[in-house]
């Protein structure tokens, strides 16, 4: 249910509805609007129907939540979350770009992909250093040392740093280097991981599993925000259909639908959609024409000599082209990149 407040409710109006709520074993959600302030309440709700909730001090009305998504719905927020970690803003009319390598290899090669794509107008600087693989023969990253690579990177250029995290037991490590949580598409429906990372205050970047639907995104992402971090993102990567000209199909009506059910930014990784390094400019340039709130791409200074996927990896000279043709969608349909 959303608890909707008042116009002007004391900060005691609102403790008192929190602590009611919690009386109940109920979880409140506290969302603080341009408009309005709700409490999103989730749990078992049979008991609070005869509670007088409506009746507390400073409550205009409570309301059903009906999507399954409670927290992510836009019955609780309006208006559109923007997440923002350093110099990478995602959503608000700015379309946030992230790139970078697959895989961390190197300090010379991340340092220098690094520079070109903060150069070229990237904000966030993507790399993995805990790699999960199909085989447990391809390179797995670098683990540890990848992370402390990406923070000499950052120190470098400034770039918020987006990486992944496989493992419940991984998240203090990698939030110490990360500024972004990366919850890769093999992990989108590992609970435990999704609660862990739920419990920090990093940004977290969640991506679509290859066989789930939206709502089972939005479920996902419902287990980071009930932990209390509501700095999420929503990242379509493409999913398995009987189609095989791609990697993976990658369905950019998910932008727009996600957009009008949920207040969370959506991102959208061309790279792993596609998997062809030369259908990634066209279909940044699409996603950015459908209202992708971001974008994250895969770049390298040598994609032949990647660890990892390169045959889907920009060259920095790509990467500029790209960012150049994006612009020019982002400035006709009222949007800034970067």
């Amino acid at each position: 249910m959303i608890i909707v407040m008042e116009a002007g409710a004391s900060p005691a109006a609102l403790d008192h509805v929190v602590r009611h709520v919690e009386r109940l074993g109920l979880r409140p959600h506290v969302i603080v609007g341009t408009e309005r302030t709700v409490v999103a309440v989730v749990g078992d709700e049979r008991g609070a129907a005869s509670s007088g909730l409506e009746t507390l001090p400073g409550v205009a009305s409570v309301l059903p939540i009906l999507a399954p998504y409670k927290v992510a719905s836009r019955e609780v927020r309006a208006e559109p979350t923007v997440v923002q970690a350093r110099s990478l803003v995602v959503g608000g009319g700015r379309v946030g770009v992230i790139a970078g390598p697959c895989s961390v290899e190197s300090r010379d090669q991340i340092v220098e992909t690094a520079r070109a794509v903060r150069d070229a107008g990237a904000t966030g600087l993507r790399g993995g250093a805990f790699k999960p693989r199909t085989s447990p023969y391809s390179f797995q990253g670098l683990k540890e040392r990848g992370l402390e690579l990406l923070a000499e990177a950052r120190e470098a250029t400034g770039l918020a740093i987006v990486t992944e995290v496989v493992a419940p037991e991984d998240v203090a490590l990698v939030g110490r280097y990360a500024d972004v949580l990366q919850v890769g598409a093999r992990n989108m429906q590992n609970y435990r991981l999704l609660e862990a990372v739920g419990r920090t205050r990093l940004p977290v970047l969640l991506k679509r599993g290859p066989a789930a639907t939206v709502e089972e995104l939005l479920l996902a992402a419902e287990y980071i925000l009930d932990g209390g971090n509501h700095a999420v993102m929503l990242c379509e990567r493409g999913i398995r259909t009987f189609e095989s000209h791609t990697r993976f199909t990658l369905p950019l009506a998910t932008v727009p639908w996600l957009q009008a059910r949920t207040h969370l930014p959506v991102v959208v990784d061309p790279s792993h959609g596609t998997g062809h390094a030369a259908l990634v400019e066209p279909m940044a340039a699409a996603s950015v024409a459908a209202g992708a709130d971001g974008l994250i791409v895969e770049v390298h200074p040598d994609p032949a000599k990647a660890a990892s996927d390169g045959a889907q990896t920009l060259d920095v000279a790509g990467f500029r082209r790209m960012m150049e043709v994006c612009r020019r969608v982002a400035a006709a349909v009222g949007r800034e990149i970067g």
